[in-house]
């Protein structure tokens, strides 16, 4: 890998790890999209490292914030989201290997609804819901997290319907990401997958990551959370539907 890009991948780790951060979600999905749409390294190599980062995020936002969580919802998430890890990283192999151009779209899809979800955030329930829908959405998030390293969409959208407070949501999309990544990593790890190459190119971010949440936690950006979340959208759509016309070209031809 160049220096070219790895400072490439640096720079947009930053910028993932700065909203994931304020808003709870948006590293795996901005570093795997801008990854994919430039073309910098393989869609593996760049899930393992989202898995990493998102590890390096959550150990210094999470401290003095579980007592937002609702343990009883993470629990029953996590009954989805581990084994459908397993189930994620195996078809990621199978599609890295023999279908390509369809993993682009399908990760250009996952951005386009993450980036709906992050633009209008669904409307509260006025009751909890059901273990089971939590264990649903776990289930999507494993296989997500699994393919891309990026367990956000399914929970985000189902964590932002329960009438719970922003600050417990946030937290607790931050908790799941952390779980999701350990499992992964350690999963990636037993089938010999992280070579030198990737726990450098880790061991170059983590510092970052650490430097860029910290700021973020101690100077929120000077503008309202509406005006960012309607900036992050427009990128996460656009970038989302280039990534899907461009799989569905190479499809075509």
């Amino acid at each position: 890998m160049s220096t070219e890009i790895i400072l490439y991948l640096l720079a947009i780790v930053a910028i993932g790890t700065y909203f994931q951060t304020l808003t709870g979600f948006g590293l795996g999905i901005i570093l795997m999209g801008a990854n994919s749409g430039l073309d910098l390294a393989p869609v593996a190599t760049v899930a393992a490292l989202v898995s990493i980062v998102t590890l390096a995020n959550s150990a210094v936002s999470l401290p003095g914030n579980l007592h937002h969580i609702d343990w009883r919802a993470i629990r029953s998430v996590l009954f989805g989201i581990l084994p459908a890890i397993i189930g994620g990283v195996l078809l990621l192999d199978y599609l890295s290997a023999n279908a390509s151009n369809l993993l682009q779209l399908l990760l250009g899809a996952i951005i386009v609804f993450s980036g709906i979800i992050f633009a209008a955030r669904p409307r509260q329930l006025s009751q909890r819901s059901t273990d089971r829908s939590f264990a649903i959405s776990g289930v999507l998030a494993g296989l997500s997290g699994g393919l891309f390293g990026m367990a956000g969409p399914p929970v985000i959208f189902h964590f932002y319907r329960q009438p719970l407070a922003l600050v417990a949501i946030r937290n607790m999309l931050l908790l799941v990401f952390a779980i999701t990544a350990a499992s992964r990593t350690l999963f990636v790890a037993y089938l010999g997958r992280l070579d030198l190459e990737m726990l450098t190119l880790a061991a170059l971010t983590l510092p970052l990551v650490g430097l860029v949440t910290y700021a973020a936690r101690r100077f929120p950006p000077p503008i309202a959370a509406t005006t960012m979340r309607r900036i992050v959208f427009v990128v996460m759509v656009l970038l989302g539907l280039y990534l899907m016309l461009a799989a569905t070209s190479q499809l075509l031809t």
